[in-house]
């Protein structure tokens, strides 16, 4: 019967044991070279390392190690956000992914969506789809570090994964999808919070979309939140969301903030909870 333990062979050990001395989460192939001397041993370490568990690829050239912590067993990882969190630099975990590890949703999203400042293929990363969304400079913003499982992942913060949903809804379910985010997002920050980022984030359908659908769903901006936001939006701006074209028994156009809502009420709030007290009036 074969055995199922990490075993490490004296280099192999010499690599894990100075790794793990640095508390280094991810690995390169130039960390390897640096402990081995060499490319080609460094090759031939990694090869050895990832078949007995110790290393996890992520990318050609890019891996994670799993340290003697993790157990004698050759389980494997299987932290899906750790793993597509370390596959490029910089980057963030984002949208559907971001919303998920917040609380804002009970869905769990089967691909991992993380925010990137070059374009990259989608891929599959040990049997988890993963995209590879690229963002401008004046958009990537908001991340933040939290403990996944263990791991120290970039995770957009609350108020950003909001307004990252609001832009691109199709990154984050659809319509009723970003309507449940937005109410569990805004009773659980400030409105100061939610609006500070959608104006940084400089998008004028941003701004449009965070104050139609706080008041849609419930959880309107206070006062001074609004009017800043308002005062940022031209009143010539015009825009959408939704679907993309409108049909009968639609919201329609919702005049103060400049929006075409196409979707129905009904469809948008299907999936919200019962309404709790806002964060600003507690």
């Amino acid at each position: 019967m074969e055995s199922n333990l990490r075993t490490l062979g004296p280099l192999e050990a010499s690599v894990v044991l100075s790794l793990s001395a640095r508390g280094q989460q991810t690995v390169n192939t130039a960390d390897l070279v640096a402990i081995t001397g060499s490319g080609r041993a460094a090759n031939n370490v990694a090869r050895q390392l990832v078949r007995k568990g110790w290393l996890t690829r992520v990318i050609r050239g890019r891996y994670v190690l799993l340290p003697p912590e993790h157990g004698p067993e050759n389980l494997g990882e299987n932290n899906a956000l750790a793993l597509a969190g370390t596959a490029v630099t910089p980057s963030y975990i984002g949208w559907w992914s971001a919303a998920a590890h917040h609380g804002f949703t009970t869905q769990v999203p089967m691909t991992v969506f993380v925010a990137t400042r070059r374009r990259l293929l989608p891929r599959e990363i040990e049997g988890t789809p993963v995209r590879f969304i690229p963002l401008s400079a004046a958009e990537f913003f908001g991340e933040q570090p939290y403990d996944v499982y263990g791991r120290r992942v970039l995770v957009s913060s609350p108020a950003k994964t909001l307004i990252d949903c609001l832009d691109r809804p199709a990154l984050t379910g659809g319509a009723t999808e970003v309507a449940r985010i937005a109410e569990r997002a805004l009773a659980g920050m400030s409105a100061d919070e939610a609006v500070d980022v959608a104006l940084r984030f400089r998008s004028k359908s941003v701004m449009q979309r965070l104050g139609a659908i706080a008041e849609l769903v419930g959880r309107p901006l206070s006062a001074p939140a609004r009017a800043r936001l308002r005062e940022a939006i031209p009143k010539s701006a015009r825009s959408r969301f939704g679907r993309g074209k409108p049909r009968a028994g639609d919201v329609g156009y919702v005049a103060e903030w400049g929006l075409f809502v196409d979707s129905t009420r009904e469809a948008l709030l299907a999936e919200l909870p019962r309404a709790k007290p806002h964060a600003d009036d507690k």
